[in-house]
């Protein structure tokens, strides 16, 4: 059996995750926070739409995305997709930094 392409996307973002923020991250992944994850995930995205008010901003967006995609099966592939690729432009622009 293949491994789902959101579960490997998102042990790959929590690797660059700090701490606090991976802990939290792989708690809202289990099964026990569903009641969480879809009200969080969907007022994410409805703040994500008033990114011109201060604290809410775009990058609310990815994150109910990534939230709601936890439950909604047809979003996994394409958010998987979309986490990898930024995954990918992150490490490519660290390591052009860094050496």
């Amino acid at each position: 059996m293949t491994k789902d392409p959101l579960d490997h996307a998102c042990e790959r973002l929590e690797e660059h995750l700090p701490g606090p923020f991976r802990r939290a991250f792989h708690w809202s992944r289990g099964p026990s926070a569903k009641g969480f994850r879809i009200p969080v995930g969907v007022l994410c995205m409805l703040g994500g739409l008033l990114w011109f008010l201060p604290i809410l901003g775009a990058w609310m967006i990815p994150v109910g995305l990534l939230l709601l995609a936890q439950d909604i099966r047809p979003m996994r592939r394409p958010v998987a997709r979309a986490i990898l690729w930024m995954i990918d432009r992150w490490e490519g622009l660290k390591a052009r930094f860094t050496s």
